[in-house]
């Protein structure tokens, strides 16, 4: 069985870590797999939104596998297979992979349940909405084994939440649970946790029916524009608009509301 399980349905993709036996801890191969699988989901016309989740009901993902991915990179253990070699070749892949150095222009949504620790929480600050369970907890630990966050969370994590609770998560590496990271704002929902793909998927579904282009602007445009003037987000923001209201798209839906019937949009 492959450690990332990849599906289409529709307008909307699935990518699952699927290595429960190990709270779907990223190794090498799934680091290999998750970039490429995010490259694939950017450049696919078909997929309009993508839901990312763990599979089993122990974890999301657990961070990065201190057995086998941080002692390859620290060189306590040599390359033994492709994976290994393909990660040493190219380490900025992780940085894919978390979704740090490449993000799809996709809206990624992530289901979340059980622990979202390390990695795991470096990877869901890339996505764009978040369904917890009630039972998820969420930390970076990093500190406590003496290494960094460095993929993408000492960045992402102070814009992302309240400057005092991002720097308490970063510096004492203590968990917080589903409740607290939905009073922070970190998520969107927190459900049972039968309810949680569930949850995404009504979420996915509601934006793989807007205008894709539309979406795929927002999406840009806001992570271009954030922490930038104000004069020059709007100029990002103006750009934006001139390039989607040229699309064909942008004729179909106002000619759809006044026919009063649902919009066919083709992404062009």
């Amino acid at each position: 069985m492959s450690v990332l399980l990849f599906e289409k349905r529709g307008h909307i993709a699935y990518v699952t870590l699927n290595r429960p036996e190990a709270r779907n801890a990223i190794n090498p191969e799934l680091v290999v797999r998750l970039a490429q699988t995010w490259h694939e989901i950017d450049r696919d016309p078909a997929i309009r939104v993508a839901i990312l989740t763990g599979a089993g009901d122990k974890a999301f993902c657990s961070g990065a596998d201190l057995a086998r991915l941080i002692p390859l990179f620290s060189g306590a253990r040599p390359a033994e297979d492709e994976w290994d070699r393909k990660v040493l070749e190219r380490r900025s892949m992780v940085g894919d992979a978390l979704l740090r150095d490449f993000n799809p222009e996709k809206p990624l949504i992530a289901a979340i349940n059980g622990f979202c620790i390390a990695g795991g929480l470096e990877l869901v600050q890339g996505t764009d909405l978040r369904v917890a369970s009630e039972t998820s907890v969420f930390a970076l630990q990093e500190v406590r084994w003496a290494i960094l966050p460095s993929a993408g969370s000492m960045v992402r994590m102070p814009r992302q939440v309240p400057y005092c609770k991002a720097m308490e998560i970063l510096l004492t590496g203590n968990r917080i649970d589903a409740a607290e990271a939905y009073r922070l704002g970190f998520v969107n929902y927190v459900v049972p946790s039968s309810e949680v793909i569930n949850k995404a998927q009504e979420l996915a579904e509601r934006i793989a029916e807007n205008g894709p282009l539309a979406v795929r602007a927002i999406k840009r445009t806001v992570l271009k524009a954030l922490g930038r003037p104000l004069e020059e987000g709007y100029r990002m923001e103006d750009e934006a608009t001139r390039e989607v209201m040229r699309s064909e798209d942008a004729k179909e839906g106002p000619r759809a509301f006044i026919e009063k019937r649902k919009p066919n949009y083709v992404g062009r």
